[in-house]
């Protein structure tokens, strides 16, 4: 057999509007114009994913987990040498017109877990953001656990309650288990996410703004609301770390971007980067020719400007590869390039 080589994932993995009420048109506009129409709704492209959900397919047709399979040593490397046969590596694009629920993750043992769920930490890399918008990050200092349930049960707004915290592009965030979140309207993020192959990343849903939707997941006043998961939020919650006053400092890289220069490759999270026992996450920015990080796993790809080629694939922004475990620490070219490279830990 050869030896595997990098590949493209298919570019339009997206899940379907009454999943993201919320989503905006910047993806289709901007990053996916070749392969969608334009000003569609796209609140989610699943980029890289082996999750029963939205799995993802290679450009030429064939399902990534089959991929992954062919040669599982060589193209995953030190996950199959943990008995995997896929990847916990669950990398999206995500674009918001409106705010996201106020949601948590549970860790992995949370007892409350059905036998396919786990936890999903994940982490945020801003690629651009409309003036004033941000995240909601935790609580305000002092915020108990009765105020929230007063609230909720009161059908009162957990805003004031929440940090809201402005961003700008090239800021990155760790998002571990037990912190409760929300991103905000008039944000384009990619969320590098490790989740148990196999298995279905949980969330529970805190609030989600009093609003009820129709059928085709239009927001409407006589409609539904979407299903919350109170108890289970409450209990996974780290109340006193979520406080704290450098709560948000601890989990959080400004790496401002240059609009131009030599190729160079930013650690984020991993060896150099914040500590993560999740995820390594790196950025690619520049012209020119770098070495993509020595890890003996696969790599994930996510070009959002400019081209980067790597094992002999042009990746054009707006795509995603991966790249197999055997070419850790492989040269790649740049051009003019602002790209994502992810892999779990």
């Amino acid at each position: 057999m050869s030896s595997p080589v990098p590949v493209l994932l298919r570019p339009d993995n997206f899940t379907p509007p009454t999943r993201t009420p919320w989503g905006g048109t910047r993806l289709s506009r901007s990053y996916k114009a070749p392969y969608v129409a334009r000003d569609i709704v796209i609140g989610e492209s699943w980029e890289i994913s082996v999750e029963p959900d939205f799995p993802g397919a290679l450009e030429d047709g064939r399902a990534l987990t089959a991929y992954l399979g062919s040669a599982p040593h060589a193209i995953l490397g030190d996950e199959a040498a943990r008995g995997r046969t896929g990847t916990a590596l669950l990398v999206k694009l995500i674009d918001t017109d409106g705010p996201l629920s106020v949601q948590i993750h549970p860790s992995d043992d949370y007892a409350g877990l059905a036998a396919d769920e786990c936890g999903k930490p994940e982490s945020w890399y801003i690629v651009d953001r409309e003036p004033g918008a941000g995240l909601y990050l935790g609580f305000q200092r002092g915020v108990s656990r009765a105020q929230i349930e007063q609230a909720l049960r009161e059908g009162g707004s957990l805003e004031p309650l929440l940090r809201f915290v402005p961003v700008e592009p090239g800021d990155f965030f760790l998002i571990d288990a037990g912190t409760p979140h929300a991103i905000g309207p008039g944000l384009t993020l990619v969320e590098p996410q490790h989740v148990i192959p196999g298995r279905r990343g949980v969330t529970y849903r805190y609030w989600d703004w009093n609003r009820r939707y129709d059928a085709r997941g239009v927001e409407d006043a006589s409609g539904e609301p979407r299903a919350l998961h109170v108890e289970h939020a409450l209990a996974v919650t780290r109340w006193r770390a979520v406080q704290e006053d450098g709560f948000v400092e601890s989990i959080r890289v400004r790496a401002p971007l240059l609009s131009a220069g030599p190729a160079q490759l930013t650690v984020l999270a991993g060896d150099g980067g914040l500590a993560s026992e999740w995820l390594h996450v790196a950025r690619l920015t520049g012209t020119g020719r770098c070495r993509l990080p020595a890890l003996d796993r696969l790599q994930g790809l996510t070009v959002l400007a400019g081209t980067v080629e790597v094992g002999g694939l042009r990746v054009e922004a707006g795509r995603s590869a991966v790249v197999p475990a055997q070419l850790q620490g492989s040269e790649v070219t740049l051009h003019g390039a602002h790209a994502i490279v992810s892999a779990v830990a």
